[in-house]
């Protein structure tokens, strides 16, 4: 080609692709399917079986894709696309469509044998949590383009903007006024950084994000704002409230994060409070 480029052939580029239904072959083995890739020469001389181990599938070489859980089925192809050993692996959603009680615990498994493979791997998925949780960097896309690339926590505890603020993770937006780098709000006294460094340091009016995980709540007492619990949801491990407030400073609805139980029946008054180091841009 005269750009200077060239073609490859699909076979000789070394990317593994594993898609979101796995789409094994149903009328090959789980050994058929894994060594389907390599050279009719290297499929006899233990690559398989190694792999095959390595993903835990060990004694199941002889089973068919039907005779598989649909963990079992994604782990096969993973084992399928680690065998041509590529310089890149593509993930597209292949957690989607398991099980909720499944999904957790085979994310968990494929990204223990990712890390022991030390391949490349983009992950491509829709899920906040399974991003958040299963990568070392997430790009996050917005209208076709990169909106922020960065760390799992500084995407999180560092969102480019109001509209990724919301975007990922529960966002709580309070106005609040910045002076030496604490912001008075009437959920405290918080610990502030500007949203964008280069612009130097934050001083006036601004909006500050406040995750549910940093409010408090109490029972409703004198000198602090106070809300009504509107609804709560039990997740076993911890529980997210809803909490309506009144204060024009504060969005209509609070989500706030507890440990446990909600010991607020719902409509019960509360003080809200919160602690910790936010993110705040200038109020327009």
């Amino acid at each position: 080609m005269d750009d200077g480029q060239h073609l490859v052939r699909p076979e000789l580029r070394r990317v593994g692709y594993v898609p979101q239904d796995g789409s094994l072959f149903p009328h090959l083995s789980v050994a058929q399917n894994i060594g389907f890739g390599l050279p009719r020469a290297e499929r006899g001389r233990g690559r398989v079986d190694a792999l095959i181990e390595m993903v835990g599938m060990s004694g199941l070489g002889g089973r068919f894709p039907h005779q598989l859980s649909g963990g079992q089925q994604q782990r096969v192809a993973l084992a399928r696309a680690l065998a041509i050993d590529p310089r890149l692996l593509l993930l597209d959603e292949p957690f989607s469509s398991l099980d909720p009680s499944l999904r957790a615990s085979v994310r968990e498994e494929v990204g223990s044998i990712l890390a022991r493979s030390r391949v490349t791997t983009v992950l491509v998925t829709h899920d906040q949590e399974e991003a958040l949780s299963f990568s070392d960097r997430v790009a996050v896309l917005r209208r076709g383009r990169v909106a922020q690339l960065a760390s799992p926590e500084r995407l999180y505890g560092d969102p480019v903007d109001l509209e990724m603020a919301r975007f990922l993770g529960d966002a709580n937006l309070v106005e609040g006024t910045v002076r030496g780098g604490v912001a008075e709000t009437v959920l405290g006294r918080l610990r502030v950084r500007p949203a964008r460094p280069d612009l130097g340091p934050l001083a006036g009016p601004a909006v500050i994000l406040v995750r549910p995980e940093q409010i408090t709540v109490a029972d409703a007492g004198p000198g602090k704002a106070l809300g009504r619990v509107v609804h709560s949801e039990f997740y076993g491990h911890d529980s997210v409230l809803a909490v309506a407030s009144q204060a024009p400073e504060l969005p209509e609805l609070l989500r706030v994060r507890i440990w446990g139980a909600s010991r607020w029946s719902r409509d019960t008054v509360v003080s809200i409070t919160a602690e910790g180091e936010s993110q705040a841009w200038p109020r327009a």
